[in-house]
């Protein structure tokens, strides 16, 4: 069932309420779109198929545990096939659903995948590779509770004098480091409440458990030193648990469309001006936009634009190298999953009075349905940003002003990643643009010491002092995106144009020097992996059999966000394990079955199976269907800002039309009509 719900403001700022409810599922609904995510009715069948072949024994510990459940996407020829063809003769149904499963039983990793409209399994084999599958809520909660059944870390707390009622533990992954076989081990560690809700800042430094998930025990234990827990005071976050003074006081701004939205919603499909795209969720990669393409006014047709976007891996490794904190390297996707770490989004703060939202579901460690409510918001946004303008006063007894005003439609989610809160915006622009936006708030990974002032500082404590006895500890955050390009189709090529000096030659003319562009087309993989900054350069994909009248080959330009590059050796083993952050741009030829660029089993991996790997083939791309991605980095310097709750840290990159169309696409736009306000005189 998908449940969507309208807010919206009116001037009076009353709240009225327009609820549209949509419900369908497997039996609900005959033909959902083929690349809608699983429903609520669809992860019950799957549990229900799952649990029947894989019988859990009365005899042992080693339940059957659902580790990812998400749709097998259909093979894109089928999908393009669907889609294209007439209305009227379009085929009864859809590519048939089918789900792919990955379980853990019997201290084994099995992929199964099933056909839901035959109820039946139709293929399963044992992975005998590296590395092993994301980890469960479920996992992660009966893991960090063990602890406390547990006598020496019981010990521990008393050591410390603190009250076990008042403790919370968290499960961390471990990472790989070197060793020939492994164990699907993870450390717990633990926080202490007492007077904030806060718990990351106030850890239990030193003291760790390591816990085997397959038997789901402690199989070893640490408290190396003891470190005064860090003071509550100064930590909360809760409006209703803080003192004055309050503020910066801000007055409320009312955000109305009495029209009604200009966005229509038809299950996870949206249209909105001239876009039209498919929203997505796996409970790995969060948020997927599919099939978005545009109308072209002058052509008066719609044109492809992107098959399939979405966040492939979210790599963290935190700089402090001690024994408590050297394994802290996060992939935020592949181990814990981005997509159930997402957060319900609140109304009138995640998202404006104006927003739809629609829910997701991904399934437990037993298979059940868990719905995530209000997992995406959908808005129209207006800020006050010029679409464009130009005033013209050369014209002698006239002056000339012509100014659109932008509007542009968001499609939203927030995942809540342990200690950081994500915030990722998809924003469509009538003008061709696709926006990426990504905001990283909540709160710093904080390490207990020993110090309250910098003076007293003599050694590296790998971050910043940020409150007594409190390090934030320097990290970064890599983004890979996954972006599988359509530029009118499938054959693309991906073009470097580099930005060089040229000396003017001609002695009658006072310049010396001018900048040129001189364009080359990437063969292959290796022609096209790319670390930005170091030279300018423009990036694009382009339909090379496609041309405008001018003669330009229609295409799509990569305007970049934060160019950073990682900092650690390339034989470190988080670094081996993250290779895939070697460059910024990488290009590879479209394969359904690479599209997890740390690999498909990523806890405890070895980095054999990350786009780093798969590229030394040096396949052609050129005019091939091929896929971009784009690797964003932030290098995480914390300041005493960040502390107690992190303010947004914004980045993006975008997608931008580049002789796609013949001429200004919104030339012909018009502003939204604006609404009758009060007068409103200035009071001195």
């Amino acid at each position: 069932m998908l449940i969507l719900t309208r807010k919206a403001m009116d001037a009076t700022t009353k709240v009225t309420l327009l609820s549209v409810m949509l419900f369908w599922s497997c039996v609900e609904c005959d033909h959902p779109h083929p690349l809608d995510p699983l429903t609520f009715s669809e992860l019950n069948l799957v549990q229900t198929i799952v649990q029947n072949a894989y019988p859990a024994s009365k005899t042992t510990n080693h339940n059957l545990t659902f580790n990812y459940v998400g749709l097998d996407e259909p093979n894109k020829s089928q999908i393009l096939s669907w889609i294209s063809s007439n209305p009227k003769t379009k085929p009864s149904s859809p590519p048939p659903r089918r789900a792919f499963v990955v379980v853990r039983f019997e201290k084994h990793s099995h992929q199964i995948t099933v056909d839901l409209s035959t109820r039946s399994i139709i293929s399963k084999d044992v992975y005998e590779g590296n590395g092993y599958p994301m980890l469960t809520f479920g996992e992660q909660t009966v893991a960090s509770q063990l602890p406390f059944s547990y006598e020496p870390f019981k010990e521990s707390l008393r050591k410390r004098g603190l009250n076990a009622s008042q403790v919370l533990c968290a499960s961390f992954t471990i990472g790989w480091f070197g060793e020939a076989k492994t164990k699907r081990n993870v450390k717990v560690k633990c926080y202490y409440t007492n007077g904030t809700a806060n718990l990351y800042a106030r850890p239990l430094e030193g003291v760790a458990a390591v816990v085997d998930l397959d038997d789901m025990k402690i199989v070893g234990y640490n408290d190396r030193y003891v470190i005064p827990v860090p003071n509550a005071e100064g930590t909360e976050y809760r409006a209703s648990k803080l003192k004055p003074p309050f503020g910066p006081k801000l007055k409320g701004i009312a955000v109305t469309q009495h029209g009604g939205p200009g966005f229509t919603i038809e299950g996870h499909s949206v249209s909105w001006a001239n876009w039209d795209f498919h929203v997505g969720f796996d409970i790995q990669a969060g948020p997927i936009i599919s099939l978005a393409s545009i109308y072209d006014l002058e052509k008066q047709k719609r044109r492809r634009v992107l098959y399939r976007g979405f966040i492939s891996e979210l790599f963290v490794p935190y700089q402090d190298p001690t024994e408590e904190w050297y394994y802290t390297t996060y992939f935020d996707c592949g181990e814990y999953g981005f997509g159930q770490s997402m957060s319900s989004l609140q109304p009138f703060t995640d998202c404006p009075p104006n927003a739809a939202f629609i829910d997701a579901y991904y399934a437990a460690s037993d298979g059940s349905p868990v719905k995530i409510p209000n997992a995406f918001c959908i808005f129209e946004k207006y800020a006050g940003d010029i679409m464009w303008r130009h005033t013209e006063i050369s014209i002698p007894n006239e002056v000339i002003t012509e100014v659109r005003s932008d509007v542009s439609l968001v499609v939203r989610i927030v995942s809540t990643v342990g200690n950081y809160d994500y915030v990722i915006d998809w924003e469509f622009k009538p003008s061709g643009s696709i926006k990426i936006g990504v905001g990283l708030t909540g709160i710093l990974g904080l390490k207990a010491g020993t110090y309250t002032h910098t003076d007293e500082i003599k050694e590296d404590i790998y971050g910043t002092l940020l409150a007594d006895n409190t390090i934030g500890i320097y990290h970064d955050h890599f983004f890979t995106y996954y972006l599988d390009l359509d530029i009118d189709g499938e054959v693309n090529s991906f073009v470097k144009s580099k930005l060089e000096t040229v000396k003017v030659k001609d002695e009658n003319i006072g310049r010396k020097s001018r900048w040129t562009v001189v364009s080359e087309t990437a063969k292959t993989e290796a022609d096209a992996r790319i670390n930005l900054g170091l030279k300018p350069s423009e990036l694009l994909v382009v339909n090379p059999n496609r041309k405008t009248k001018q003669g330009n080959k229609i295409g799509y330009r990569l305007l970049p966000g934060p160019a950073a590059h990682p900092l650690l050796l390339d034989d470190d083993y988080p670094q081996i394990r993250g290779a895939f952050t070697n460059y910024n741009v990488w290009v590879t030829p479209y394969n359904k079955s690479e599209k997890w660029a740390a690999g498909s089993y990523v806890d405890r991996s070895r980095g054999d199976d990350t786009i780093a790997v798969w590229s030394t083939r040096d396949r052609e791309i050129e005019e091939k269907d091929i896929v971009l991605w784009y690797v964003m980095g932030f290098h995480h310097v914390p300041s005493q800002e960040d502390f107690p709750v992190m303010p947004t840290l914004s980045g993006g990159f975008e997608l931008r039309p580049t002789n796609f169309f013949e001429s200004n696409p919104v030339l012909k736009a018009s502003s939204p009509k604006p609404l009758q306000w009060p007068n409103c005189t200035s009071q001195h």
